[in-house]
């Protein structure tokens, strides 16, 4: 089992009278790390599932005295999926408050619900943590160096889910049925859409957009919606861990463009099952759109594993100078150009280096990206 780099950190945050909450998208591994974990300590616990609907039910209106028949002797209880059962923060909140010698673990695939339902309920009462496919890093420690290396292909095309990574020569029947399963049919199911059409049309143009700087009123023009109905719907791919957006980095410089916007996938294997192209390299005419999202991705899985806190941004002029990646940490920049080609001659922008002089400048490419991700956290 490929060890995942939050373990220690979760680990050590165990009977500490606070809930520990794993947010993530589906089939990234956030069950079976906690129950790992949770074997680890104990030689048995309560596992409830709330895509069955008998335990939904059951946690949406429940007593201290019916917690407590559930719960028995156990000193461990992991409510897998809890965004599905509404007002789940009253519920797990009842748990912290009545059971202190009791850990509650909890996963949620979606950050819809379970924000809306624990951020104020366990205000002060939970650890957070959020779990990404496999990264460059953990990947790196279950083999090698050089194996993963050899593997950036299958991880540009494939990506880095784990039944991607475990099961070779079926990643395409998988990503192709995780999308199709999680990605449309979930995501409608939590937010009450009634035109996937539209969603399908949106999520197929972002897919194509990678490394571009999107139009909100474009997107709109593409799927036949407003301006407002794109934003909403590109929130939802966020909360669902599907997307994220990249803005603009500025300190208000006239030549600087401020309010701009990038979308990447998490995953890159996901992503091109949303075009359905599987493709080799050879055959491709967007390695470089590929190379790009996977790096940026890596430096915010590197981060969030590493609790590091950093931010990140894209920097662009007026004039079309560009920045592929800022990293704002501790008050101080680091700049980085992403190319595939590592013999293609990269000049940051003298626009940017003469007004932020503190910066550090780096170039990633496929012959160093593994040092930059790996022995730099």
């Amino acid at each position: 089992m490929i060890e995942r780099v939050l373990e220690s950190y979760i680990e050590s945050k165990f009977f500490k009278g606070k809930a520990i909450i794993i947010t993530g998208a589906r089939q990234v591994g956030k069950t079976t790390m906690l129950k790992k974990l949770a074997k680890k300590k104990e030689q048995s616990f309560v596992f409830l599932n709330c895509d069955e609907a008998n335990v939904r039910i059951t946690l949406e209106d429940i007593s201290i005295e019916r917690l407590k028949s559930i719960i028995g002797t156990h000193k461990i209880l992991l409510i897998d999926e809890a965004q599905r059962v509404k007002n789940i923060g009253l519920t797990l909140k009842l748990i912290v408050d009545n059971f202190p010698e009791v850990q509650l673990l909890v996963t949620g695939s979606s950050s819809l619900d379970l924000a809306a339902g624990t951020k104020e309920s366990l205000t002060g009462r939970k650890f957070e943590y959020h779990l990404f496919p496999f990264s460059v890093a953990e990947l790196v420690k279950h083999t090698n160096i050089l194996t993963e290396e050899q593997s950036l292909e299958k991880r540009l095309i494939f990506g880095s889910y784990p039944d991607a990574i475990n099961y070779p020569g079926e990643e395409k029947e998988l990503l192709l049925n995780l999308t199709n399963s999680y990605l449309f049919k979930d995501i409608l199911a939590l937010s009450g859409i009634r035109k996937p059409v539209q969603l399908e049309k949106l999520v197929q143009a972002l897919a194509l957009q990678i490394g571009n700087e999107i139009s909100y009123n474009e997107l709109g023009q593409m799927i036949e919606a407003d301006k407002l109905t794109v934003e909403r719907y590109i929130d939802l791919f966020e909360q669902c861990f599907v997307v994220f957006r990249l803005g603009a980095y500025s300190k208000n410089l006239r030549n600087e463009v401020k309010k701009g916007k990038k979308i990447y996938f998490y995953d890159n294997g996901i992503r091109n099952a949303v075009i359905q192209n599987f493709s080799p390299l050879s055959l491709r005419q967007d390695t470089g759109q590929l190379f790009e999202n996977y790096m940026v991705s890596e430096f915010i899985k590197a981060n969030s594993n590493q609790i590091k806190h950093a931010k990140h941004f894209f920097w662009r002029s007026f004039q079309q100078q560009e920045i592929d990646l800022i990293e704002e940490f501790e008050g101080n920049l680091t700049a980085y150009e992403i190319k595939w080609n590592e013999n293609k001659k990269v000049k940051f922008p003298t626009t940017f280096t003469n007004v932020y002089q503190n910066v550090q400048t780096k170039v990633i490419n496929k012959k160093n990206y593994t040092d930059l991700l790996v022995r730099s956290f």
